[in-house]
């Protein structure tokens, strides 16, 4: 059910985006911070819709289809308008390339194997990805408008080299798991194997 608080949940992180996206034209250290502060509501969201959905038995396919979908639209907003406005720059664009190109393969991965009825489940170590990245974001949100006693900047870029170095391998992982099920021999759909002999 779509009103469910899970589902409210998962909708509100789509719906935060715009408000994010445009507290970057605000050159203000306030507009900075509730940027970051909206994003980090977002990311725990990210936990309780899906926490809530199973203690209640909330689970439902609409939550499932948007779930991964407002995780994915919220990190590629956030690091288009980094690199828009400067605060990724040089190699620090690299991370944020490997982080978009990753999420894309894994949804059409996810995609194609769906339609297999096989599943892919999400690794440990992708969760491990997940929240460095999201830390690593909140900082670079905040960048040279924190304090000046701490590398802001420094932290979260580091931080983002090292969710591009799990995203690599993850997005790997992933990939050699689907090419199993692509590589498999798909069973004949029933009147291939007659078709064929009377073609003969």
């Amino acid at each position: 059910m779509l009103t469910s608080l899970p589902n409210l949940l998962t909708l509100s992180r789509i719906a935060v985006i715009p408000l994010v996206v445009g507290l970057f034209y605000v050159p203000e250290a306030w507009a900075a911070y509730t940027a970051c502060s909206l994003y980090a509501a977002a990311c725990i969201t990210d936990w309780f819709d899906g926490y809530l959905a199973r203690a209640w038995a909330q689970e439902s396919v609409i939550g499932k289809f948007l779930d991964p979908i407002a995780d994915k639209l919220l990190v590629a907003a956030t690091l288009i308008m980094l690199a828009g406005f400067h605060r990724l720059t040089g190699l620090s664009i690299l991370p944020a390339v490997v982080i978009l190109l990753r999420e894309v393969l894994v949804s059409g991965l996810r995609e194609y194997l769906a339609g297999l009825h096989v599943g892919v489940p999400v690794t440990w170590l992708a969760k491990w990805k997940t929240t460095i990245q999201m830390i690593a974001l909140g900082f670079l949100i905040v960048g040279d408008y924190g304090p000046a006693e701490l590398p802001v900047t420094f932290i979260g870029t580091v931080g983002l080299w090292i969710a591009a170095a799990l995203t690599f391998y993850t997005g790997w992982d992933y990939m050699r798991a689907g090419l199993t099920h692509m590589m498999a021999e798909q069973p004949a759909k029933p009147g291939t194997a007659r078709s064929a002999r009377s073609a003969g």
